[in-house]
C-alpha cells in the first residue's frame, strides 16, 4: 500500500460465515490498507463476535453513505441481495458479491446496469470458493475457444459422497455428519439437489461462452436418492460418484449445460477431489486441459475470494465479457442423450422408472449389490421427469462425459451403456 494513500473504506452487508471470514482476513492484514467501516446485519439479537454498536440494521444506509468507497454483499437472501446490488450499481458504485443464486437469476440485468450506470460488480467468491475460475476465464481464456468447463462445484454434496465411500454408510448418516461439521445446511436441498452448482454453472457460462442461461432451463439432478449400493457398485468398477456440473461445446458449435451425478474414474482429475473441496477442469482448444482445485466453502476460503475482488475493484478491474458479442447458440436438452445409470431400492419402482425414461426392460442388471439399470437416456426425458425422479428417490448418474466430437457423439448415441 502507498503510505500516503488513505485506507479503502468498505461497507459490509452480512456478517455470517463469509462476512466474518472476510472481516477476519482484513483485520489480520492491516498492510493492505482496507478498513471495514460499516457492517449491516438483519437480526439484532444474533450472537456475534463484535460489539453490537458495530452493526447497523439498515443495509440501505450503507448504499447512501458517501464515505464508503465500495460495498461487499454476502447475505443469503437472493431477492434482497439483488435489490441491494442493483440499487448500488444504479448509483455507479463498486460492489463485490458472493450470492450465486442471485447472480444466476439476474446476471443479464446486472451486466446491463454496469454498462449503463458506470458501476462495477465482481463476484469471484460466488463460484467454487477460493478457486479463481471466473477471472481465469474472463482474462486468461477470454479469446481462446473452450471445448468444456466442468467440475465439482459444491463441497457439501461432495463431502457426503466422500464419507459414504469411506464408511460404506448410507446417505442419511453421511448427510447428518456433513451438517454437524458445518459442511451442509440444516435444509440441504439446494446443495444435495444440485441447485447450487447449477447456479454456478450458469454464471460460468457467461464467461466461458458469452451465453446467459436461465437456470430453470438447465437440467440438474442431485444425490438425494443415492445409496450405499450405488457407491459400492461404482467402487467395484474403480470409480467414484461425483456431482459434476458441465458446460460443453457440441460438435455443431452449440453449447449445452447440465449438472448431474457422474461415475468418475481415476483418469479424471476430479476422482481425487474429495470432502469439501471443489475442482474445475478447463479444456481449451490450444492450451489443452487445465485443472484448478481448492476449498469450495468456508469463511476463510470464500472470504479470501471476496478480498481478491475488493483489491481488484481498487485497481479498477472490470469483467470484460469478451465472448458475449459472438455467443454461440444454446442446446440444453433437444437432441441430446447421456449414457445413464439408474437405481432405486425397489425393483418394481425401478421398472416403472424405465418406462418414464424410455429404457427397455433389458436395461435392468443385477449384481451382488442389487438391481440397477443402464442405457442411453434423452436429456429431454430426464428434464421432463426430473421432479418425479427427485420426489421418488430415484438415483440417476451419467456414466461418461458429454462428447465434444461428432464421432464420439454418434457412437455414444448408438451404443448400449455399460458400467465398465
Amino acid at each position: 500500500m502507498n503510505p500516503t494513500q488513505p485506507p479503502l473504506r468498505i461497507g459490509l452487508i452480512g456478517f455470517g460465515c463469509v462476512g466474518q471470514g472476510f472481516y477476519d482476513i482484513v483485520q489480520r492484514q492491516p498492510e493492505l490498507g482496507l478498513t471495514v467501516t460499516r457492517i449491516a446485519v438483519k437480526s439484532p439479537t444474533k450472537p456475534r463476535t463484535l460489539p453490537a454498536e458495530r452493526f447497523s440494521l439498515q443495509a440501505d444506509d450503507l448504499l447512501t453513505d458517501p464515505e464508503l468507497d465500495l460495498l461487499v454483499e454476502v447475505i443469503d437472501d437472493a431477492a434482497e441481495a439483488f435489490r441491494l446490488v442493483s440499487a448500488a450499481l444504479r448509483q455507479g458504485r463498486r460492489v463485490a458479491t458472493a450470492n450465486k443464486a442471485m447472480l444466476a437469476r439476474h446476471l443479464p440485468e446486472l451486466v446491463r446496469l454496469q454498462a449503463e450506470c458506470g458501476g462495477t460488480l465482481l463476484y469471484e467468491a460466488a463460484v467454487c470458493g477460493s478457486i479463481p475460475v471466473i477471472r481465469t476465464l474472463d482474462q486468461y481464456f477470454s479469446h481462446e475457444p473452450l471445448r468444456a468447463v466442468s467440475g465439482i462445484f459444491n463441497g457439501s454434496s461432495n463431502y457426503v459422497l466422500t464419507r459414504m465411500g469411506e464408511d460404506g454408510s448410507d446417505y442419511g448418516p453421511a448427510l447428518a455428519e456433513a451438517q454437524a461439521q458445518g459442511f451442509a445446511e440444516t435444509d440441504p436441498a439446494l446443495d444435495m439437489g444440485a441447485f447450487d452448482p447449477r447456479s454456478k454453472a450458469v454464471i460460468l457460462a457467461a464467461h466461458a461462452y458469452g451465453v446467459f442461461l436461465n437456470p430453470e432451463q438447465v437440467l440438474n439432478l442431485g444425490i438425494e436418492g443415492v445409496g450405499a449400493a450405488d457407491i459400492a457398485r461404482a467402487a467395484a468398477h474403480g470409480r467414484k460418484i461425483k456431482v459434476v456440473a458441465g458446460l460443453y461445446r457440441l460438435p455443431d458449435g452449440c453449447v449445452t449445460a447440465l449438472v448431474t451425478p457422474q461415475l468418475v474414474g481415476p483418469e479424471s482429475p476430479l476422482y481425487a477431489v474429495d470432502r469439501e473441496f471443489n475442482g474445475v477442469v478447463l479444456e481449451a482448444e490450444f492450451a489443452g486441459a487445465q485443472f484448478l482445485r481448492g476449498r469450495g466453502a468456508g469463511g476463510h476460503p470464500t472470504g479470501s475470494a471476496v478480498l481478491a475482488d475488493v483489491l481488484a475493484l481498487r485497481r479498477g478491474l472490470r469483467y470484460g465479457y469478451a465472448r458475449q458479442a459472438a455467443a454461440p447458440a444454446v442446446q440444453l436438452t433437444q437432441g441430446l442423450a447421456v449414457e445413464a445409470y439408474v437405481s432405486h431400492p425397489d425393483v418394481g419402482a425401478l421398472r416403472e422408472v424405465l418406462t418414464w425414461l424410455e429404457l427397455p426392460p433389458e436395461s435392468l442388471r443385477t449384481d451382488e449389490h442389487g438391481t440397477y439399470a443402464t442405457g442411453p437416456v434423452a436429456l429431454e426425458q430426464l428434464f421432463a421427469w426430473r421432479k418425479e425422479l427427485r420426489a421418488n428417490g430415484v438415483f440417476v448418474a451419467r456414466l461418461h462425459e458429454v462428447p465434444t466430437a461428432a464421432a464420439a457423439a454418434h457412437a455414444w448415441a448408438q451404443g448400449t451403456a455399460e458400467l465398465v
